[in-house]
């Protein structure tokens, strides 16, 4: 990292560098994307900023073209501009989404020997997620050794409000932030009985905090059961969850109270491990 009191500002020191040409080629929208990262990736490369001129020499792209990508990235937080010095620098966005990546990989190595016991101890399989956009994704899973089992693939999303992990997160959030979700959201159904009204979702959270746990009884795919429990940072703010999931003819509404306290217990586990704050 460069330690300097004064960012250089000359065209001709950042030009003069090895040009980044970006490729033309392909659908436009997808093009711009490209050009969009590869333009972050140039300023993540020095600390202490580029011009615009600098940017459109090094990029291979006009002027008017990387200013466009620039101003369309710090509105997102991606990048920031200082406008006494007209430099360019990578935003905090981008620390946040770096920060997420980290985080998950960090919360799979301390979650998944809690996840063994847990999945050992119900014969269930044992999911983690982190919520991302008003998602819930999954991180990873430790299948149960029955025949008859649920699979989850790492990378798969679905609604906060159609899953248990999704509504034990919701649960732990603030009211504000519940109605951010719906206005931005809202409650797309994924079966039956996926909650789609916003006072049931209300209804349902109430009881999620009360009871320490969320079940999701075939809201997300139908035949089966899902209990979880939401995982929370330094802050107390819930970010992830574990749960519990199998087949409905396994998983009896009977079993609800004693397998939620179960994987609360492991949640709070995780959540101790990772050096979180319980509520």
């Amino acid at each position: 990292m460069t330690d300097s009191s004064s960012p250089r500002s000359s065209s001709s020191s950042k030009a003069a560098g090895k040009v980044m040409r970006i490729d033309r080629d392909g659908d436009g929208t997808v093009q711009s994307l490209t050009r969009a990262m590869q333009l972050l990736e140039l300023l993540a490369d020095d600390d202490e900023g580029y011009r615009l001129v600098d940017i459109a020499a090094r990029s291979g792209l006009s002027s008017s073209t990387a200013h466009r990508l620039l101003t369309t990235l710090e509105q997102r937080q991606f990048v920031q501009f200082d406008r006494e010095t007209s430099l360019w620098y990578v935003g905090v966005r981008c620390f946040s989404v770096g920060a997420a990546f980290g985080r998950r990989r960090r919360i799979a190595h301390l979650a998944l020997p809690v996840m063994r016991r847990l999945r050992d101890s119900s014969g269930e399989s044992i999911n983690l997620g982190i919520a991302d956009l008003g998602d819930i994704v999954f991180v990873t899973q430790v299948e149960s050794r029955e025949l008859m089992r649920a699979i989850g693939k790492p990378g798969f999303r679905a609604p906060l409000h159609g899953t248990a992990m999704g509504q034990a997160i919701l649960a732990a959030m603030a009211e504000d932030d519940v109605l951010q979700y719906l206005r931005t959201y809202g409650l797309p159904k994924l079966t039956p009985n996926t909650i789609a009204r916003a006072s049931r979702l209300h209804e349902t959270l109430g009881e999620v905090r009360r009871a320490g746990y969320a079940v999701d009884d075939e809201q997300n795919a139908v035949g089966l059961r899902c209990i979880a429990a939401a995982i929370r940072d330094e802050h107390g703010q819930p970010f992830g969850a574990i749960s519990l999931v199998g087949p409905t003819q396994r998983i009896k509404a009977a079993d609800f109270a004693q397998l939620g306290a179960t994987v609360r217990g492991a949640a709070d586990e995780i959540t101790a491990a990772y050096g979180g704050r319980l509520k």
